[in-house]
């Protein structure tokens, strides 16, 4: 075994805890009686390729970091692992596969959780208990549980659907500010001039935009734009109201019955604020009358913090998932 498994038991049971993302690995180490002793990021995103999510490449980005955190955290026996991943229920055969191995062979983890993003996104947004999370980001989806069973709504990417979210609102600006360039219906001249402010004469925007592999990234990048525009522009308003009504309606698709609900929010795009949240609640109370809204407790890393903690301690609080959680225990060191 490495330094990572090595030394004394006095620390408790330790566990390592990864949120690997569009930006890169997020890696705690901590004990469940201590709590987080070290953190660091990676910055490289790890590979996709014909299998999904590159459990070679995933290993590769994390062991550096974690003989680092080790290092920096004083000896901590590794006995439990959660990964949340981007991706991972229609990426992650391979994670699924190999990571465990992986894991046990390098650092001799025993127990080891494999989350969607969306769930560690739950988790640090509500904790162990029952309600629904919107994530919105460049993407969109809305996840929920009663603690029996997991529900998910949309989360299907920029081409089919992610509907609310940073690059639908972005692209529906764009859109808005191409009608006002052309002298069609439902322009916005303000949204033109922003777009051109942005990103140059609109006419180029085709194939400026197009080829770009991060298309979804650059489309969300003008959302706040649009917010900007909202307190002025009946249009950026409009959209902004759409983009709401969308993400109360994958709320619904996913929020458990009965009793008083709780809903957050959580991701990037709700840096946007009252633009976004104010319609956002009109639409929530409208879809559900009887949720309240929360402020999330924190981002998908914190759940990622949260469920390792508890999974070092014994077993997960949360409902297991073929494709958005999956916990495997080895026997032995």
């Amino acid at each position: 075994m490495t330094g990572a498994s090595e030394g004394s038991s006095s620390g408790g049971s330790g566990f390592l805890a990864v949120d690997s993302g569009g930006s890169g690995l997020r890696v705690v180490v901590g004990t469940a009686e201590r709590g987080p002793l070290a953190r660091r990021a990676s910055d490289e995103p790890v590979r996709t390729g014909d299998r999904g999510i590159d459990p070679e490449h995933f290993m590769a980005r994390l062991v550096p970091v974690v003989r680092a955190l080790t290092a920096e955290a004083g000896p901590v026996r590794l006995t439990a692992a959660v990964v949340g991943a981007a991706g991972l229920a229609s990426l992650g055969a391979g994670l699924r596969a190999e990571l465990p191995g992986a894991l046990a062979r390098e650092f001799g983890v025993r127990r080891v959780a494999l989350a969607a993003d969306a769930v560690t996104a739950y988790v640090g947004a509500l904790g162990p208990r029952p309600g629904a999370v919107i994530a919105g980001g460049t993407g969109l989806i809305a996840i929920g549980t009663d603690l029996a069973g997991w529900r998910r709504a949309d989360g299907w990417g920029h081409l089919l659907g992610d509907c609310g979210g940073g690059a639908w609102i972005g692209r529906a600006g764009l859109e808005a500010a191409l009608r006002a360039h052309d002298g069609r219906e439902g322009g916005s001249a303000r949204l033109l001039a922003c777009a051109e402010e942005v990103f140059g004469p609109v006419a180029g925007l085709p194939g400026a935009l197009y080829p770009r592999p991060d298309r979804p990234a650059v489309l969300a990048s003008f959302a706040p734009r649009v917010a900007d525009c909202a307190d002025e522009d009946s249009v950026a308003a409009g959209i902004l109201r759409a983009a709401a009504r969308h993400m109360a309606g994958s709320a619904a698709a996913v929020c458990p019955s009965g009793g008083e609900a709780r809903i957050a929010v959580t991701g990037g795009l709700f840096k946007i604020g009252d633009p976004l949240l104010a319609p956002l609640d009109e639409e929530l109370a409208k879809r559900l009358p009887q949720a309240r809204r929360v402020p999330a407790e924190g981002d998908p890393l914190h759940g990622s913090v949260r469920m390792a903690a508890e999974l070092s301690a014994g077993p997960l609080t949360l409902p297991g998932d073929e494709t958005m959680l999956s916990v495997t225990t080895r026997s032995g060191d």
